[in-house]
């Protein structure tokens, strides 16, 4: 008997993520050759900014989908994850900034303007290597692991759950945004790192080098969807959402809880992490505020709205939120903060597994309706 393709088994009895990547393959794939191919008077072109609005919705998606992993499968809540996005994306930041040479405002080919401003003579030893791509996309993984690692060893040793993980891992981000706003740590402080002129090469202005930012978010979302959902249908899987339900239970029965956590913790720091450095060259910008707390419970109600434990869920919350936060904070910006305030509580209250959990309560509902329907014609005739 032939076997199905690798990635057909992980989507196996898996119709939402099939239909969410599905549409957002069709949208991704419209909007490049709609932005590259229809002319700018065409009705049916793309703009630019729209190509790049899109490909942040999916480096967001990304982020979701990782909290996803931690919050919605093994009950760790974290108010912290904005830190790895954080780090991953001023490590592609840094190798951005090499990349200007002597096109910056002081013309110095080593040192970026911001040193130059603040009269550092020579380049900082953690800047080293970030001129090479290869080692870029190592620390872009490498850093926020080992951050999930040290912070999650040290937390789940001390088996340190429920609200006060949660305390912690925000008062990290916390910490470390207080230390990235300092000038003398080499990061730009308050400005962070911006003014980025091309990404191997290519010039981000470029329309071509946007469109393949855009299919790289896609890809890399569509990986770490596939990588999630292989963990949670593995053996491992299982073990992880056992935890999630009874984690003294599980302990009792001789599972290594501690181990469990810490390496489901490890694996959404690097998608993170990569979601992160997928933002920052098409946004153009990265500073201290992504390390904002604020920002990270942002992230929780992503999730929440699209339905926590699913997976595809948290895609469809964080693309729901930030679109609403686009329209919103242009038409109303003062009522924005409100709205998602609002949003987050009559989630909380009524829709306790988000938008996708709705359209599966309703779906079940016109199923047994249909079934009672069947059931009395069968009855009538009989």
């Amino acid at each position: 008997m032939k076997r199905k393709p690798i990635i057909l088994q992980i989507l196996n009895n898996d119709l939402g993520g099939k239909i969410v990547l599905g549409v957002l393959a069709l949208v991704v794939i419209y909007v490049s050759f709609a932005n590259l191919v229809l002319p700018e008077g065409s009705t049916f072109h793309v703009s630019t900014y729209t190509v790049t609005l899109l490909g942040k919705y999916l480096a967001f998606a990304l982020l979701a989908l990782a909290l996803d992993l931690v919050w919605g499968y093994i009950g760790i809540l974290s108010l912290g994850h904005g830190a790895f996005f954080a780090l991953g994306g001023y490590a592609m930041g840094m190798y951005l900034m090499r990349q200007i040479g002597d096109r910056g405002v002081y013309g110095n080919p080593e040192l970026p303007d911001f040193m130059v401003f603040m009269n550092l003579k020579e380049l900082p030893w953690f800047w080293y290597g970030f001129d090479n791509p290869i080692f870029t996309l190592i620390m872009i993984m490498f850093v926020p692991a080992t951050l999930a690692f040290v912070f999650g060893y040290l937390a789940f040793r001390s088996r340190v759950t429920g609200v006060y993980l949660s305390i912690i891992t925000q008062a990290m981000t916390y910490a470390l945004m207080l230390a990235f706003f300092r000038n003398d740590m080499g990061f730009g402080g308050n400005n962070g790192l911006t003014d980025f002129k091309d990404i191997l090469g290519f010039d981000l202005q470029a329309d071509g080098t946007r469109i393949a930012l855009l299919l790289i978010s896609f890809l890399a979302l569509t990986g770490g969807y596939l990588v999630a959902r292989f963990i949670m249908n593995s053996r491992l899987g299982r073990v992880c959402i056992a935890i999630r339900d009874g984690e003294s239970r599980t302990r009792f029965i001789g599972y290594r809880v501690e181990q469990y956590k810490l390496f489901i913790f490890v694996v959404s720091a690097c998608m993170a992490g990569i979601a992160g450095a997928l933002y920052v060259p098409q946004v153009g910008i990265i500073n201290p505020g992504v390390f904002s707390p604020l920002f990270s419970i942002e992230l929780v109600i992503w999730v929440a709205i699209g339905g926590r434990g699913t997976l595809y869920g948290a895609i469809v919350g964080a693309f729901i939120v930030n679109y609403a936060s686009t329209y919103f904070t242009s038409a109303l910006p003062e009522v924005w903060l409100y709205a998602l305030g609002g949003l987050f509580v009559v989630v909380t209250l009524f829709l306790p597994k988000g938008v996708v959990g709705l359209i599966s309560q309703i779906k079940d509902k016109l199923n047994k309706d249909n079934k009672n329907q069947e059931s009395e014609v069968q009855n009538a005739t009989a």
